[in-house]
């Protein structure tokens, strides 16, 4: 398998993302994921229509930084996780939660990831599945 670069996330992608937690409730994010260079890094912008349970759908966005060495950071700068340049297993501490992430890149350019997230404030499986716009560069 070939490693992932960078260079291989820039443009547009469209994302569908799946939420079960453990005690039955689910959640669905519908949307867009665009990585933007900057210098030799990227800006990951993330943004959508979030619905949880009974909550109703609204609109939800997140971004992070992406090193050129595929470390991610949360907005403020603080470390998240290495992604796998041939996909496999990450993982952040955040206390008191435990998020196991694994990354898939088997079906590139469609890819996805799935966060198992323990702890006692969360408990939850989130799948995200990455797709590429047509128009865009992946």
């Amino acid at each position: 398998m070939q490693d992932r670069r960078l260079q291989d996330f820039l443009g547009r992608w469209q994302i569908r993302r799946g939420i079960v937690h453990d005690d039955g409730t689910r959640g669905q994010f519908e949307g867009e994921a665009a990585w933007r260079a900057e210098g030799r890094d990227a800006l990951y912008l993330e943004t959508g229509r979030l619905s949880l349970g009974a909550q109703g759908a609204f609109q939800a966005e997140r971004r992070y930084l992406w090193s050129s060495e595929l470390t991610v950071f949360f907005e403020d700068g603080r470390l998240f996780h290495v992604v796998p340049p041939q996909g496999g297993d990450t993982a952040h501490w955040c206390p008191p939660d435990q998020y196991d992430g694994s990354y898939d890149f088997s079906h590139w350019p469609h890819w996805q990831v799935v966060w198992r997230v323990s702890g006692p404030r969360k408990s939850y499986v989130s799948t995200t599945r990455y797709s590429p716009l047509a128009g865009s560069t992946p």
